[in-house]
């Protein structure tokens, strides 16, 4: 681990003053905080005859984005109306150097870039990779047969994740969920180590096991006093940063710009869009952002894992938006498109767990 995590940009808006530093359910084992959506699969799989329903959802995507599907397969179908939000990336068959040199070349794109596996989910094998000596060190802890991305670095300060449903009937789809996404931070006195900032904080203290085993030796260093240190780069809550619920900022603007780039996806009903942007008064005005990665059903409405989420209101709005994805699979499935079939549905989440279990660990 080096000083690579370091914080690059700064969120546009802090955590508000008060908020419980980690939710009650936040991290439950999944088995527990998912019985209930599994419960609901089974008894809307046995209602619709079909338990792989929901990956109709979105018919022209591999198992409709549930599993096992590939990143760049999904930005490949942007039109090209709207391909000028999408950060630029490109795909490597494999990880091979030569090749990797080649393809950013070819695109026009430098370090830093953000590099990731083409399949898997969670921000699993994701890193920011600043230079070339990196690269080289990311690429050869893959198989060689896996397929990955390197897409520009945005270095814009705020994240966050958009959930986006269209039912087929529906002329326009909404925005169901806004998640605005915090990096966690600790700020160096001149005196304690990052292992000690990290065991102070209210809510890393509580979850060191997310941050401290994956610094290795670096967790003993002092930061100088004011210096900052982000200790995860992945915006995903299961790796260690804060999730706020933001669907106070959703708007007509908003939704109408999130509708023309999934207008613009042959037969994209559900999922949810992760962006980077600059400001949350333009990203409210639908300006100000890039798309960094589109998931398909097997995307959640992430503002459940704000800390201030009651547990039933959590599972009220999970159950809530996968029982949409299977009505839209119902309704496609009417329309003439298939299902992947649960046979299929299985191999490619085994492929999918096979994958990431090799891959190399997260920024």
């Amino acid at each position: 681990m080096t000083a690579a995590a370091t914080l690059v940009g700064r969120p546009s808006q802090p955590p508000p003053v008060g908020a419980p530093p980690v939710g009650a359910f936040e991290f439950w084992p999944g088995w527990l905080f998912y019985l209930p959506v599994v419960l609901q699969w089974i008894a809307l799989g046995l209602r619709h005859g079909d338990f792989s329903l929901p990956t109709a959802a979105n018919p022209t995507i591999e198992t409709g984005g549930l599993c096992g599907e590939s990143k760049a397969s999904i930005l490949d179908m942007v039109g090209p109306t709207q391909r000028d939000l999408l950060a630029p990336y490109i795909r490597l068959p494999r990880p091979d150097p030569a090749l990797a040199d080649d393809a950013m070349k070819r695109a026009g794109i430098g370090f830093p870039v953000v590099a990731k596996p083409d399949i898997g989910c969670n921000g699993t094998g994701v890193r920011l990779v600043r230079d070339r000596a990196a690269l080289l060190g990311y690429l050869a802890a893959f198989q060689a047969d896996t397929a990955l991305l390197l897409q520009r670095y945005v270095p814009a300060p705020g994240e966050a994740g958009i959930f986006y449903i269209r039912r087929p009937d529906e002329a326009a789809g909404r925005v169901t969920s806004l998640t605005l996404k915090f990096p966690p931070m600790v700020v160096g006195d001149g005196r304690s180590t990052i292992r000690e900032l990290v065991l102070a904080d209210p809510r890393m203290g509580r979850v060191p096991h997310l941050y401290l085993p994956r610094l290795g030796a670096f967790q003993h260093e002092v930061l100088a006093p004011g210096a900052e240190f982000q200790p995860v780069f992945v915006g995903n809550h299961c790796k260690g940063s804060v999730f706020r619920d933001g669907r106070d900022h959703i708007t007509p603007a908003l939704t109408a710009r999130i509708a023309a780039l999934a207008d613009a996806i042959p037969e994209f009903h559900f999922g949810r869009i992760d962006v980077r942007y600059d400001t949350l008064a333009r990203l409210r005005r639908g300006e100000g952002f890039t798309v960094i990665e589109i998931n398909g059903v097997g995307s959640e409405a992430t503002h459940v894992w704000d800390a201030s989420t009651p547990l039933l209101r959590a599972w009220a709005d999970e159950l809530a938006h996968f029982g949409a994805a299977f009505e839209i699979g119902a309704a496609n499935r009417a329309r003439g498109h298939r299902t992947s079939g649960l046979a299929d549905m299985f191999r490619a989440w085994r492929r999918q767990q096979a994958l990431m279990a090799a891959y190399p660990a997260h920024d």
